[in-house]
């Protein structure tokens, strides 16, 4: 895993604030809420909601 759990349990969507999970692939963060995936470079997750993808 890219990210470790502890960052994962204290990060959230910056767009709505919601839960986000690590998507099958291990290269982005997921928000369900909002479909947005947040990418991973060099194991720092990119949480600008401008360079997310919609999914």
């Amino acid at each position: 895993m890219a990210i470790k759990k502890e960052l994962l349990d204290i990060l959230a969507c910056p767009q709505c604030k919601g839960d986000l999970r690590l998507n099958e692939a291990g290269i982005g963060l997921i928000c369900d809420r909002c479909k947005l995936l947040y990418h991973i470079k060099d194991d720092i997750p990119v949480m600008l909601i401008d360079e997310a993808e919609k999914i």
